[in-house]
């Protein structure tokens, strides 16, 4: 997955996440199940107050569950830390 972050500057206490599926990831049922799952794991994810969009990978489809939130959690961080710099 492919995570782009755009800090909020308004108060809003909570993170917007947008979830993207291309046809890369498979036909709809995979692309489906990508977005599925993977906006299960951002809501299990402890995401800062941001804006997120979240581009699916037909690895998300296989990967193990549990591993989502936490690559989430990386990636965000990462993504925010490009756009401060």
């Amino acid at each position: 997955m492919v995570v782009h972050a755009l800090d909020r500057d308004d108060d809003e206490a909570h993170t917007r996440v947008a979830i993207v599926a291309g046809k890369a990831v498979g036909n709809a049922v995979r692309r489906n199940r990508a977005k599925r799952r993977l906006r299960a794991a951002a809501r299990q994810a402890r995401l800062p107050a941001t804006d997120l969009v979240v581009d699916a990978r037909p690895a998300a489809i296989d990967a193990p569950y549990d591993a989502l939130p936490r690559d989430l959690e990386r990636l965000t961080a990462m993504a925010r830390r490009r756009t401060h710099q």
